[in-house]
């Protein structure tokens, strides 16, 4: 009887092994994916409009900007590869843990199943067992032995089919790993190419502004004229903006004009709708498609490093040519402008929040139009040659900037 007792003892361990087993964990990579594959994106629409530029030897000053774009991304191209590559690599080391444990697993269900074996064929006489079951104390112990020994023969079957299971999941994690070994290689080797690429882009760089150094005169010439456009951008959008909220205050009946800065007052709704705005931060849709090329606040000249340039209130992006623009938000249309440099520009009231779009060629929409998210405004235009589209968002009369408000 005492070896029935073991038999059925191994049993049980067996199947206890076997359901503490986990299935392995994966790990997605889906997110790093998209955003390798949207730099990759941008790096290939800047590459088109450097070759465009370079059929224009006028467009110096805009390819540098491109290079220097170009080197940017590619740079967090680089830190995407890497990130990617230390995910594939926390994934190998799981899956080799997994590897471990499933042929730990392995080894004991067939140690277990083994001796279960040769105990049960050492007791195979089927008279020990009848009498196992014939010389318990009452008709209660009688059928507790015999249920006892059914499972016991139910167990045997069952632990064969959890070894099989065993087998074909640790075949998998076995090519799951060699799967992720050839994916990290890869990754690798972009890695390398990429950091060639961005060595090349740099030495490009610098000979740009070697070249447009000795062009100084010509340069300085098409620098203030940018300049005299974008503070003639920033005084105009400050200005309207001022009238706006100068005629809801007198609208609204607060305040009077004189003594010192001017109440400004709004209404309900132009409230609530701000607040639905504010709420969207850092979730609202980008107005198009294209590479940041010029970012909010003060910098200083790409070239002339002593020169600081005008505050840009805004971000400026290169974008594919007639490329669709549209609102980011709900509002309503408060003025279309046409501005030296900036062509037509629309700007957008919600609520207590403005948007500015500007450099479009069409206008789809008219001062006064209610907008939805996503509602097309119009299409960018071609000036000079470049395909550029420049965006602001302000809150009441403070400059926001854009990058911490559209998504990432």
């Amino acid at each position: 009887m005492r070896k029935l007792l073991h038999i059925t003892a191994l049993a049980l361990m067996l199947l206890t092994a076997a359901q503490g087993f986990a299935a392995p964990q994966k790990q997605g990579k889906k997110s790093l994916q998209n955003q390798i594959a949207k730099l990759e994106k941008d790096i290939s629409l800047i590459n088109a409009k450097l070759e465009g530029n370079r059929r224009d030897s006028k467009q110096a000053l805009s390819s540098l900007t491109l290079v220097r774009s170009k080197v940017s991304t590619r740079e967090k191209l680089i830190r995407e590869y890497d990130r990617t590559l230390s995910t594939l690599n926390d994934s190998i080391r799981t899956c080799e843990r997994e590897i471990t444990a499933l042929q730990n697993r392995y080894d004991t269900l067939q140690r277990y199943y083994a001796r279960l074996v040769r105990s049960s064929y050492k007791n195979r006489d089927s008279r020990l067992w009848y009498m196992y079951v014939l010389s318990s104390e009452s008709v209660g112990q009688g059928l507790r032995r015999f249920s006892y020994l059914r499972r016991f023969s139910d167990n045997m079957g069952q632990q064969a089919a959890r070894i099989r299971e065993t087998s074909a999941r640790l075949e998998e994690s076995k090519a799951r790993f060699s799967s992720l070994r050839q994916e990290a290689d890869r990754m690798k080797g972009n890695a390398v190419k990429e950091r060639a690429r961005l060595q090349d882009e740099e030495a490009e760089a610098s000979r740009m502004v070697a070249r447009l150094n000795k062009d100084g005169d010509r340069y300085r010439k098409q620098l203030q004229d940018m300049n005299r456009q974008k503070q003639e951008l920033n005084r105009k959008v400050s200005e309207i903006i001022r009238a706006e909220q100068e005629a809801a205050r007198k609208k609204a009946g607060g305040g009077k004009k004189g003594g010192g800065a001017p109440k400004t007052t709004v209404t309900e709704a132009d409230r609530k709708l701000g607040g639905e705005f504010a709420a969207n931060k850092g979730h609202l849709p980008w107005p198009v498609e294209g590479v940041i090329t010029e970012r909010f606040g003060k910098h200083m000249h790409p070239v002339y490093q002593n020169v600081e340039l005008p505050q840009n209130n805004g971000v400026t992006l290169v974008v594919k040519r007639g490329a669709p623009v549209k609102a980011i938000y709900n509002g309503t249309v408060t003025q279309i402008v046409v501005l030296p440099g900036y062509n037509q520009c629309v700007l957008v009231s919600h609520g207590t929040y403005y948007t500015l779009y500007t450099k479009l060629r069409s206008v789809a929409v008219k001062s006064g139009t209610k907008l939805s998210t996503g509602q097309q405004l119009g299409t960018v235009d071609t000036i000079g040659g470049e395909d550029l589209f420049h965006f602001e968002i302000w809150k009441g009369s403070e400059a926001q900037n854009p990058e911490e408000w559209l998504r990432k």
